[in-house]
């Protein structure tokens, strides 16, 4: 099997799977987004078996494919072809309201349908277990096959000829077929009709919840799509984003760059809720401020890890699995992500940050107040303690540790942000205090993070190397953009770390050595700056050139090779998503200029 990230993602904000062109599953994790691939045919097999891991729908001569989504929903289409005839396989996630409630199961759903000619078709179902380790005991009834590990049972329940799924047959698809996998649980009605069912009550959820959503004039499909999938990648349960589907795509082939991007970061999730917000789609935010309280309300010294697990889980314990060759056989296949041992100073900048709107947007059905701030203060204390001192930084580094620019600017964005709620909620003395503070900081930055002699802001206090980070120093506002010092940081990243439209993330060698892909999120960072300095235009020509990077669908990983243009890192990367739509709402021109 031949890996790339042309895949579409449907899920429901318990779990999430990825379907490639040819409508296989190839990666779905169980019960949670950190758990268990049982379907993981995307990093390998053990020895090398393309069929084991995967969730497939063969079709017999297969000659052509194509894929899509139903119109402003997270239920995807992949029709395949041959000159015997053509099918199309529905793929979704159930998610709607029932009995008053959210229901959102750990369930898949596929129907497929014959659309023309005489198709023959083939079921192929082998989820294993412990990472492909092992294969699953197999049982099953007159119309439900179960699969069985040492520690859950999965039952597939179909309309087709249970023998032929079981034996991987070829058969004649001549009536619409449903499949249903999940939980080992009896359907309450026939299989045809709780698919049909959940797949119409689905489509009418995404529908209404894309229908809420405030948008840009231009770019209207595009923002859909992206606020579609960062919605896929929040945790319902806790409130928790991942930033990403997946654990060791490759940053760039064989770079060894490969780890586990399944939990949640505050950096990144902060990002994530700021788009959502942007679009009014507040319940994430709401959700997500949920989580952060119980981060900033942790009865412990004032550290915080940078990254969490989705239930909030502290040990996310790094290793390397050998069952599972890699993607492309390109290992180490990582569990697990060392970052949550790190000292990363920006994170008490982006926890506040990405609480902050909650004290001032009336729509909320909790609006925080004085006791939240008053946690808050805690990360506050820390990043005026630690803004001028070393840390892993944004990037995540492991072998050194400096006083990164991009750190210092979010614990001024922390103190910043204390003082502004403060005043919201007529504490004085408190607001007169973070704004001290914040000035401090800032003075301290503008003084040690400029360089003469690069005529710019670099990546740390008193270094000399360009890193693409500074650039937030605009979207926070620490600095107006038309200040000339920050004017010259964009000319001085145009022409240290823009490849074409893309953009590198740092110009110095890390732990790895040099990067030699494009970090996507950079290249939207650069373009917002763009427009805010007044080079709109050329703004619109590098945002559109991102969105021919994207996949078919729509979607992007992580990195892009600037030359290949082809998609690198973990898939679908929330930080690039969050791109798409920060470049529309910035870049849109308004219903007024063209009517």
């Amino acid at each position: 099997m031949t890996s790339n990230l042309n895949l579409g993602v449907v899920g429901n904000c318990s779990y999430g799977a990825l379907v490639d062109q040819k409508g296989r599953i190839v990666w779905c994790c169980f019960p949670r987004f950190d758990g268990d691939p049982i379907f993981h045919s995307l990093l390998g097999s053990p020895d090398n078996n393309p069929e084991d891991g995967t969730f497939a729908i063969s079709l017999e001569g297969l000659k052509e494919t194509n894929q899509h989504y139903k119109k402003n929903t997270a239920i995807l289409k992949t029709q395949l072809h041959s000159d015997e005839g053509s099918v199309e396989i529905t793929d979704f996630a159930p998610r709607f309201i029932w009995r008053d409630r959210l229901f959102h199961p750990l369930t898949l759903v596929r129907r497929i349908v014959p659309l023309s000619g005489r198709p023959r078709i083939k079921v192929q179902i082998r989820p294993r277990y412990d990472y492909g380790k092992h294969a699953m005991q197999i049982t099953h009834g007159s119309n439900h096959i179960r699969y069985i590990t040492p520690e859950t049972t999965y039952r597939l329940t179909t309309d087709a000829p249970i023998d032929y799924v079981r034996n991987e047959t070829l058969f004649n698809l001549e009536d619409p077929i449903n499949i249903v996998f999940g939980p080992d649980e009896t359907l309450s009605e026939g299989v045809n009709n709780i698919a049909r069912l959940f797949e119409e009550r689905t489509d009418n959820y995404w529908r209404s919840w894309a229908r809420r959503l405030e948008l840009p004039f231009e770019w209207q499909d595009t923002v859909i799509r992206a606020a579609i999938t960062l919605k896929m990648c929040t945790y319902e349960q806790t409130g928790a984003i991942i930033a990403a589907l997946t654990t060791s795509i490759p940053e760039a082939a064989g770079s060894a760059r490969n780890w586990d991007y399944r939990f949640c970061w505050v950096r990144d999730a902060y990002f994530v809720v700021r788009a959502l917000n942007s679009l009014a789609a507040v319940k994430t935010m709401e959700n997500y401020f949920r989580w952060l309280m119980n981060i900033v309300q942790q009865p412990e010294s004032g550290h915080l890890q940078p990254v969490f697990g989705i239930g909030l889980e502290k040990e996310l314990t790094e290793r390397q699995v050998d069952s599972l060759p890699g993607y492309r056989n390109m290992g180490p296949v990582r569990v697990g992500n060392q970052a949550h041992e790190h000292f990363q100073h920006d994170t008490y900048g982006n926890i506040i940050l990405g609480a902050t709107q909650a004290f001032f947007d009336r729509r909320l059905y909790r609006q925080a107040g004085l006791d939240d701030f008053i946690h808050l203060e805690k990360a506050g204390e820390q990043a005026f303690q630690l803004y001028n001192q070393p840390d892993a930084g944004i990037w995540e580094l492991r072998s050194r540790a400096r006083i990164h620019t991009s750190s210092s600017l979010m614990c001024w964005a922390a103190c910043d942000r204390l003082a502004k709620i403060a005043m919201h909620l007529k504490q004085g003395d408190r607001a007169e205090i973070w704004k001290k503070r914040s000035h401090v900081i800032k003075e301290v930055i503008l003084k040690e993070a400029w360089s003469d002699k690069r005529n710019c802001f670099v990546e740390s206090f008193g270094g000399k190397d360009l890193d693409a980070s500074v650039l937030l120093m605009a979207e926070v506002g620490f600095i107006d953009p038309k200040d000339p010092r920050f004017v010259a940081t964009v000319d001085a990243m145009e022409k240290g770390l823009a490849r074409g439209p893309y953009m590198m993330r740092y110009e110095a060698p890390d732990d790895f050595g040099k990067p030699e892909t494009a970090f996507n999120i950079c290249a939207f960072w650069r373009l917002d700056a763009l427009a805010r300095i007044g080079r709109k235009e050329e703004a619109r020509d590098i945002f559109e050139s991102l969105l021919a990077t994207r996949n078919h669908l729509g979607l992007l990983s992580e990195d892009t090779h600037p030359e290949t243009k082809e998609l690198w890192g973990n898939f679908p990367q929330t930080y690039s998503m969050v791109g798409i739509i920060n470049g529309a709402m910035r870049l849109s021109r308004s219903w007024e200029s063209v009517v």
